[in-house]
């Protein structure tokens, strides 16, 4: 598994957007804008967690692939690439973690 993985499944949400309402959830959560994709990682975000915390390995792995669906979602509401957040990664890519964090306070 890779990258791949995530680019053919953005490539699929960005698909969607044409497809007709009433035979694609993707369609109707892009339908419903970004407020309504953001809530929508939220709670998938919440079920991510608790299956971290309680549930077995199996749900947890369910879970974190809606996670990542719903983020993608969210992205291709806002227009925003994949390939620009992993960008970001790579930036951060050899630099400490609290470091990386401390200068994104002073912003």
């Amino acid at each position: 598994m890779s990258n791949d993985v995530l680019a053919q499944l953005e490539a699929t949400i960005r698909a969607r957007r044409a497809a007709a309402p009433d035979g694609s959830y993707t369609r109707q959560l892009l339908d419903r804008g970004p407020a309504h994709c953001a809530r929508k990682l939220g709670e998938e975000a919440i079920e991510t967690v608790l299956a971290g915390a309680g549930e077995n390995d199996e749900a947890l792995k369910a879970e974190a692939a809606d996670l990542i669906y719903h983020l993608l979602v969210l992205l291709e509401s806002r227009n925003v690439a994949l390939a620009d957040v992993l960008a970001v990664l790579e930036a951060r890519g050899g630099v400490s973690g609290l470091k990386e964090k401390a200068e994104r306070a002073g912003r």
